[in-house]
Formats: C-alpha cells, structure tokens, sequence
C-alpha cells in the first residue's frame, strides 16, 4: 500500500490564524509598563500595608513573566523544521500557555494563604495610597490589554496575555473600591477579602487556559473541530468508500495537523483531487497540514483500521 500526501497551506478565513508579527512590539511595551508598575505597585504595597496591593503586584509580576514566556514561544514558533525538529518549534506556544497556567495557580495559592492569615490578624491600611496606584494599573493593564485584542480569538497565546491584563484592570478597579470602603468606614478585613476575590477570579480565568492548553499538549482534537465531520466531509469526497486511522491534533496554538486513510477501491485519484481534498479541509475546518493515504483494497487489509489502533 502506498501513500499519497497532500499538504494545505493556504492563507484564509477559518478559525485558527498565524499571530501577526507586530504582536513582538506589543509584548515589548506591554512587559515594560508591567514591569515599572510591578515596582511602583509592590513598593506602595508595603508602605500602605496592603494585601490587596501586593496581591495585584504579584499578580502582575506573574504575567510579566508569562508576557516575557509567550512572546518567547512566539518566536520560537517562527524557526524553520530541522532533522531533529521535522515540525520546527511550533510546539513551544502550547507549552508556554500551559506553564503561564501553572504558575498562575501557584501565585495565587501563596496570595490566598497570605489573605486567610489576615482575616485572623487584620493589619491597618492606608486607602488613600491603596486608591491612587490601583486606579494607575487600570490604565497601564488596559492599554497592555488593548494591544492584544485583535489577536485573542485565533490564539490561546495571545488570548492568554489579553485574558490576563483585562483581569488585571478588573482587579485593580476591585482594589479601588477596597480602597474606597476601607478610607470610609475603616473596615481593614475588606483588604484581605479583596485579595480572595483578586484570586477567585484569576483561578476561574486561568483553569480554562490551563484546561485547553493541557488538551493541546496531549495532542486533543482543538476545539471547535468535530472529528465526525471531518470524517463525513472527506468519506463525501468523489470515490472515497470509507475514511479511518483519521488524526486530528494542534501542531502549534495556531496550526492544525491532519492525517487519514481514505479507502478508494475505484484506484488512486491524480494530485488534483488531493489539493481539493486539502483546501476542503483548510476552508471548512482550518486544517492547514494534511497528509492523506490512499487505500485500494478493503479497509480490513490495513493494520491501522480498527478505531483502537494508532
């Protein structure tokens, strides 16, 4: 039995994009803004004796790192196939959206036992200050959000960095208010409830990212593909009896791989009818690498028919 390869790279609508190359300057101003801010942030922290702010401070720190992780992976997604690398590093995205996950889950456990030990011991806080600088890290957090915007929907990278300075900003106005109630009445506990709050809606973004990036780092089908359609799309295909060994899985956060046996007991179509085939598969599910084998006998001759086989 021979196979017969057809390789779609086509640029066009569909649900899955490459991310433009000016996400690079993005990611640069965004890590720097968060940056000075993290220090203004965490200094002001300590001076006003405010969990809330050093809660967001570590928050942000997190996500200068994750920032710095991501635009990293992006670059890295960019370099060419090698001997050892057939796929080159498009991998790197998936990976770094699954550690920004994991480290976020570990930053807010620390923020969530610091916050629990406050409710015991509640600590004076000057709201004045807790006001001010929250209220400058909705604008810096909403501008870095900004910039990432028209990317979010076509890659979990960049969605990751936009999920994660739009939370930001939302915080950081939840820290005004604690700000505010606290310089009215003088209620210190709100300080540490703020922080629990702060981490209760960090951990509701997060668990979906780290859910889909940890799908993708076990090569599950992306979301938003049915593998009964696929299958049902390519067995409509002129001359295709039966479809199987049919593999759907993300190569990148922005990439999706295909391969399949098509059992076609009339003979092997020409390459027409797999450039067909692969701008079928590019323009109704955004698949961009197919490789398809042809199969002239019956589907039982080929050890990987049964659906258990891989």
């Amino acid at each position: 039995m021979t196979a017969n390869h057809s390789h779609g790279h086509h640029e066009g609508s569909g649900g899955h994009h490459h991310a433009p190359a000016d996400f690079g300057r993005a990611f640069l101003i965004g890590a720097i803004l968060n940056i000075g801010f993290v220090l203004v942030e965490a200094g002001y922290g300590f001076a006003a004796n405010s969990m809330a702010l050093l809660a967001d401070a570590g928050h942000n720190l997190s996500d200068v790192l994750g920032l710095l992780v991501a635009w990293g992976a992006v670059r890295l997604t960019k370099r060419p196939p090698s001997e050892r690398f057939t796929y080159g590093l498009r991998k790197s995205s998936v990976l770094a959206a699954l550690f920004n996950a994991v480290f976020l889950l570990v930053a807010i456990g620390a923020i969530a036992v610091e916050a629990t030990r406050r409710f015991s011991h509640p600590q004076p806080v000057e709201g004045g200050t807790v006001i001010i600088v929250a209220a400058i890290g909705i604008v810096i957090n909403g501008i870095t959000a900004w910039m990432f915007a028209s990317g979010r929907k076509g890659d979990i990278n960049i969605r990751g960095a936009y999920l994660h300075m739009a939370a930001d900003a939302a915080v950081s106005a939840g820290v005004v208010v604690a700000g505010l109630i606290i310089w009215k009445t003088g209620w210190h506990w709100i300080d540490p409830a703020v922080s629990i709050i702060i981490v209760a809606v960090i951990f509701v973004g997060t668990w979906g990212l780290l859910r889909e990036s940890l799908s993708m780092s076990l090569d599950a089908v992306p979301a938003g593909i049915a593998p009964a359609d696929v299958e049902a799309s390519l067995a409509g295909l002129p001359g295709v009896e039966r479809v199987h060994d049919l593999h759907i899985w993300p190569m990148s956060t922005t990439e999706v791989a295909l391969t399949c046996h098509l059992v076609m007991p009339g003979g092997r179509p020409d390459d027409a009818f797999l450039r067909e085939a692969a701008k079928m598969l590019h323009e109704r599910y955004s698949i961009e690498h197919s490789t398809i084998q042809i199969e002239t006998a019956p589907h039982e001759d080929c050890e990987q028919a049964p659906p258990e086989r891989v």
